[in-house]
């Protein structure tokens, strides 16, 4: 196979029903991982670069974009490289260079109407690019006294009427929506809004991206893409696997010292991780009444 895009992937996913699973990679142990599970899934995949990881990398995006991209052209799947939650315009644009297809540009924790120019301002030089991009939309502040929550504080929800004015202004070909799920959820006890989903599936006609699935039961996610839900985003679950499994090797061989012992351990319980939410999601088939129309 080789690197491919993250549009192309979303709309082969969206023509078969369900979803598409990225992941976030911090190392090159994640990239590798990421791949494998993939492969013993037999499963398309994305590898997501978030502007976080490009920070503990001393700010540099150059040297994990060309492992993970070095590892989509060798993968015997299709793998396409996805900039995540990106808020530094300057790193928005060492995209298209550095081998990403999309970019998530997140500008959800703004009012409204400075998180729509910001947004509509991303969208319009990434499609000068070729880029697909995909945004954030949570509860919008100013209504009735509310202030502005970010799209996965706790008991942020998207509102559909809005969703569909900010997608129809901005231009953005997909958006990560507020359901009730949260970032970095270190147990799987999310319980969606599966009716504000359906009527954000209905109100829409873009792909939906669930972000914060590491917390979310297998349920819930079959659940999800039935309803709509066309990309799913996995982080800290990796993180999870891997310092399990490399904790567990050290209290088992405190005389170890050679890290390729203990992370290769890590790296294997990622790449399980990743295969058993790949199978959880292409087992799952979306009514005709979820289906989005692609773009």
């Amino acid at each position: 196979m080789s690197l491919v895009t993250t549009g192309e992937l979303l709309t082969r996913a969206a023509a078969a029903r369900t979803a598409l699973a990225a992941f976030n990679i911090v190392t090159l142990e994640h990239v590798e991982a990421v791949v494998a599970g993939a492969e013993a899934a037999g499963a398309p995949v994305v590898l997501q670069v978030s502007e976080n990881a490009v920070k503990f990398r001393y700010g540099r995006l150059l040297p994990l974009a060309r492992a993970a991209v070095a590892a989509a052209e060798r993968a015997a799947v299709p793998v396409a490289l996805h900039l995540d939650h990106i808020q530094s315009d300057a790193l928005l644009r060492q995209a298209p260079d550095a081998g990403f297809s999309s970019v998530m540009y997140d500008a959800s924790a703004l009012p409204y109407a400075e998180n729509l120019a910001a947004t509509r301002a991303a969208a319009d030089w990434a499609h000068a690019q070729g880029l697909w991009i995909e945004a954030e939309l949570g509860q919008v502040g100013g209504k009735d006294g509310r202030p502005a929550l970010d799209a996965h504080a706790p008991g942020a929800r998207t509102d559909p009427a809005e969703a569909r004015a900010f997608v129809a202004d901005s231009g953005v070909d997909a958006l990560a929506v507020a359901i009730g799920s949260v970032h970095a959820m270190t147990t799987r006890t999310a319980a969606l809004d599966h009716d504000l989903l359906k009527r954000l599936a209905a109100a829409l006609d873009v792909p939906l991206v669930l972000h914060g699935s590491s917390g979310v039961p297998d349920d819930e996610l079959r659940a999800a893409v039935t309803g709509g839900i066309t990309k799913v985003n996995v982080g800290t679950a990796l993180n999870i696997a891997m310092t399990g499994a490399i904790r567990d090797f050290l209290a088992a061989h405190p005389e170890a010292v050679d890290s390729r012992t203990y992370l290769s351990v890590g790296r294997e319980a990622m790449a399980r991780t990743v295969e058993q939410l790949i199978t959880v999601l292409a087992g799952t088939a979306r009514t005709e009444a979820s289906v989005m129309r692609p773009r």
